[in-house]
């Protein structure tokens, strides 16, 4: 480490940026050039690790697959230095210069990207509660890099970062204030997709994306974030990333005393239920077949549940559309992102039907070539649909901390 004007400064070294999203039983990865004058959005190369700790586990490049051993006792570690070897393969035999690390929960003390090492790495454990599906992954993969190339800089990017600008009302939780001072509070996530959001936005609509914004990036997990001058105002996640619109697999705002019920009267153990609300719920639960909205699309004339799945899907969407709406006073931009949001024109005019009230109207044969702004002329809300961009926020990020030091909250957007 060494220092600039006082700011903590990561050694920098010539070397690709990697970038790591690392799941349950999957490594994505992207290759970014950081010596090149400005960090093009396109990535050198990218690929997965797919079907960790399955019978199946294949590296995929391309959209060209190739089967994989990973060691049964230790598939994650295996499926890493697959990553490494292939990296190190396509870079020429150059090592990268800085792994960037998507992390999902940064709790109270992270709202910036951080070099991690293992006091961070403990206090980042401590967090795995709040992001079961994600965190335990990224942090195993930043252990693993530290054990075998303890040289080799990582830099954690935080979804929750982007909501550090959420005024306080929004963050507190309706809870005694003792639980609020040992960091039980609303966080929000999905922060570097929307980060991305607000950069793309105001580059290809200008000052429209400035006013009053709400982007919903719908993918198997999903989120509404409400903008102002293109920074977080209201968010539908909370404290966890289970909270706000149902998802795939994940049950989205729920009564609590649906929980307590659970626990008292079902006598379902913490982790059933914890299994039941990430894992059985959501799109997968009301339709009994399936977590994709494409899926659940092709087979809903002939399925009532899969029917009744996505207009539960689209209700819960145009609620919280609703409240967000509510809270900036009205909508000037509505902005579609994710898997879903991107790429599913049915459920797109679906949501869009139910906001016509808003001054919400398509053009038809734009929202069905996803192009970039689908609203119709006499739409008064401007409606958009933009591909997020995560890996590249992480690696600006990174190469960011590599070069002149740990942001500060004033220069942290790149906007």
């Amino acid at each position: 480490m060494s220092a600039i004007n006082g700011r903590a400064t990561l050694d920098a070294a010539s070397g690709p940026i990697l970038v790591l999203n690392c799941g349950s039983s999957s490594i994505k990865f992207a290759l970014f050039d950081s010596d090149a004058l400005a960090l093009t959005r396109r990535p050198l190369w990218a690929g997965k690790v797919d079907g960790i700790g399955t019978a199946n586990p294949c590296l995929v490049e391309t959209d060209v697959a190739s089967t994989l051993a990973l060691d049964s006792e230790r598939p994650y570690h295996d499926a890493l230095q697959a990553v490494r070897a292939c990296v190190q393969r396509r870079a020429g035999g150059q090592l990268p210069a800085v792994v960037a690390h998507r992390v999902v929960h940064g709790g109270s003390k992270y709202n910036q990207p951080v070099r991690v090492d293992r006091q961070v790495l403990a206090e980042l454990r401590d967090l795995i509660p709040l992001a079961p599906l994600h965190q335990p992954y990224a942090l195993q993969a930043i252990d693993i890099l530290l054990a075998e190339a303890p040289g080799l800089p990582q830099v954690a990017c935080f979804d929750t970062a982007f909501h550090r600008t959420l005024p306080p009302v929004e963050q507190v939780l309706p809870l005694p204030h003792a639980l609020s001072e040992r960091g039980i509070r609303r966080y929000g996530f999905h922060g570097l997709s929307y980060e991305y959001m607000s950069i793309a936005l105001a580059e290809r609509h200008g000052t429209q994306a400035q006013k009053r914004t709400i982007v919903a990036h719908l993918g198997s997990g999903a989120s509404l974030c409400a903008m102002e001058d293109l920074q977080s105002v209201a968010t539908t996640m909370g404290f966890s990333a289970l909270d706000g619109v149902m998802m795939g697999t994940r049950c989205g705002a729920l009564d609590p005393g649906v929980l307590l019920h659970l626990l008292t009267t079902e006598k379902l153990s913490v982790e059933q239920l914890t299994h039941l609300l990430y894992h059985e719920s959501g799109l997968l639960g009301v339709s009994g077949s399936s977590s994709s909205p494409k899926t659940l699309l092709a087979e809903e004339e002939v399925n009532p549940r899969a029917r009744a799945a996505l207009a539960l899907y689209v209700r819960r969407i145009v609620r919280e559309i609703g409240a967000l709406t509510a809270v900036l006073g009205g909508l000037d931009m509505l902005a579609f992102t994710g898997g879903v949001g991107e790429h599913s024109a049915i459920l797109r005019w679906r949501i869009c039907a139910a906001l016509e009230w808003l001054g919400v109207h398509l053009d038809g044969e734009a929202n069905r070539i996803d192009a970039s702004t689908i609203s119709a002329a006499h739409s008064r809300v401007r409606v958009a649909v933009e591909p997020t961009n995560e890996e590249w926020i992480a690696a600006t990020h990174a190469r960011r901390l590599l070069r002149d030091g740990a942001p500060t909250n004033s220069d942290y957007a790149l906007a």
